[in-house]
C-alpha cells in the first residue's frame, strides 16, 4: 500500500500531539513550524513546568471550564479526556503528579520533559520537522493540497491546520473558504491604578470575590496584586467568560472587590468579637483578617484610621470605611495585560464548520483542525492544553482508520 502525505500547519500542542500518534507504517508526516522551535507554549506553560491538564475526568464536568466550545468539546472529551493523557504520558516513562489545585504536572516539574517526550516520538517515527517556515497559502489541485511556504512547496494528501489563532492563520483559513469568528484576547490580567494596591505587588488572597455590575458577572477564588494591579484566578476566570463583552468596553468599566471573600456583616461580627477580647490592643497590630500587615496598614490608611489608635476606641463610621474598604471596595479598570507570556484568544474558526466526531472540516475535504485556531478557549488551569491533545488525538485516530 502506498504511503500518503500528511501535512501538519503548526508545531505546537494540537499539532504535535496529532503527529505524535500517527501511524508511521501509513503516512509521511511534514510539521511545518514558523518559529525557530517547536511546542513554544507547553515551554513556558506553569512557569516553566507545564501544566499539561487538569484532574477533572468526567466529560461533562471538564467543559464547564471552556467559556467557548463547551457543548462541542463533549463528543471530544469522550474519546479522550484527562485520565488518558496521564495515561498516555505514564506509557512512554512520564510520571505525571496532580497538585493540591488539581492541576496536573509532570513529576520532574519541567516542560522540556513533556517537549522531549512528544519530539522523541516524532522522532522514532522519522517524520519531518521544518521550523522556520511560513505558510503563505494552501490550494487545492485536485486531489491534492499544495502547502505553499517560505521555504518551498509541499504536496498533501491530507492538512491538519492547527496554527492557534494568529491573524496570518485565520486569514489563511478564512482563503479557504471557512467563517472565522473575530478573535479577542482571553486570560488577561486587570489594568489598575489605585492608592488600594499601589506597591503592594505580590500580595495574595486566597479567596476574593469580584464582580463588574456593569455586565452582571461575580466570580471568586485566588487572587493578586501585580505591578498593572490585579490577576489570579478570580479575575482570569472573568477575563475568560466576559472576554467579548470586555473588548466591546474597550477593557474601561468598575469593577467591586471583596478582598476577604465574605459578607460586609460576617466582617463586622468578626471585628467586634476581635475587640471584645483584646479591647488594649492598637487598631495597627490586630490581626483581625487573613490579609498581609502590609495590606492591613493599608486599608487602614485609606479609612483615615491611626495605626496607633486603639482598637475599643475606633468609631462606627471608621468601622464602616474600613469594612467597606475591604469588603465593597470599588476601582476603575483602564486596559489589559497579557497573564504569564500565556496568551490565548477567544474567536477563530466557527464551531459549526467542524464535524467534532474526527475534528474534519465540513468545507473542506481531507482538512482537519485543532487547537487555537478553533473558536475554543479555557480558564487557566491545563484546559487549553487538554483540548489540544484531545482533538489531536481524535485526528490520528481518524487518519489511522482509514
Amino acid at each position: 500500500m502506498k504511503k500518503k502525505k500528511i501535512v501538519i500547519v503548526g508545531g505546537g500542542a494540537a499539532g504535535f500531539f496529532c503527529a505524535a500518534n500517527l501511524d508511521e507504517k501509513k503516512y509521511y508526516v511534514t510539521i511545518l513550524e514558523q518559529n525557530s522551535d517547536v511546542l513554544q507554549k507547553v515551554k513556558i506553560s506553569g512557569g516553566g513546568r507545564c501544566n499539561v491538564s487538569h484532574a477533572c475526568f468526567d466529560p461533562r464536568e471538564l467543559v464547564q471550564f471552556y467559556p467557548r466550545g463547551n457543548k462541542e468539546l463533549l463528543s471530544v472529551f469522550h474519546q479522550f479526556q484527562s485520565g488518558d493523557t496521564m495515561g498516555w504520558f505514564e506509557e512512554r516513562g512520564v510520571p505525571l503528579k496532580i497538585e493540591n489545585d488539581n492541576r496536573i504536572f509532570p513529576e520532574s516539574n519541567s516542560s522540556q520533559t513533556i517537549i522531549d517526550t512528544m519530539v522523541n516520538e516524532v522522532r522514532r517515527k522519522n517524520f519531518d520537522v521544518k521550523t522556520q517556515t511560513v505558510v503563505s497559502e494552501i490550494a487545492k489541485v485536485e486531489e491534492t493540497y499544495i502547502v505553499k511556504t517560505s521555504t518551498g512547496e509541499y504536496a498533501a494528501d491530507f492538512v491538519v491546520f492547527a496554527t492557534g489563532s494568529s491573524p496570518k492563520s485565520l486569514k489563511l483559513i478564512k482563503n479557504l473558504g471557512h467563517q472565522i469568528v473575530e478573535a479577542v484576547p482571553s486570560l488577561f490580567t486587570f489594568n489598575i491604578k489605585n492608592d488600594t494596591l499601589k506597591d503592594l505587588m505580590g500580595t495574595s488572597f486566597t479567596h476574593a470575590e469580584v464582580s463588574i455590575p456593569k455586565l452582571k458577572m461575580e466570580e471568586s477564588g485566588p487572587m493578586l496584586i501585580t505591578h498593572w494591579g490585579l490577576s489570579g484566578p478570580a479575575i482570569l476566570k472573568i477575563s475568560a467568560w466576559k472576554a467579548r463583552e470586555l473588548a466591546a468596553l474597550k477593557y474601561q468599566f468598575d469593577i467591586h472587590v471583596n478582598f476577604l471573600g465574605i459578607h460586609l456583616e460576617d466582617a463586622e461580627t468578626i471585628f467586634k468579637n476581635f475587640r471584645e477580647e483584646n479591647p488594649k490592643k492598637t487598631i495597627g497590630k490586630s490581626k483581625i483578617f487573613e490579609v498581609t500587615t502590609r495590606f492591613w496598614h493599608r486599608i487602614l490608611w485609606l479609612s483615615k484610621v491611626d495605626l496607633e489608635k486603639n482598637i475599643s476606641s475606633i468609631s462606627s463610621k471608621e468601622l464602616q470605611s474600613i469594612l467597606g474598604n475591604l469588603c465593597n471596595n470599588v476601582m476603575k479598570v483602564s486596559g489589559k495585560s497579557t497573564y504569564k507570556d500565556e496568551f490565548v484568544t477567544a474567536g477563530g474558526v466557527e464551531l459549526k464548520e467542524i464535524n467534532f466526531k474526527n475534528m474534519s472540516s465540513k468545507i473542506l475535504e481531507n482538512f482537519y483542525l485543532a487547537g487555537e485556531v478553533l473558536n475554543i478557549d479555557a480558564v487557566t488551569g491545563g484546559f487549553n492544553f487538554q483540548a489540544c491533545w484531545s482533538e489531536g488525538w481524535i485526528i490520528a485516530q481518524d487518519l489511522n482508520g482509514k
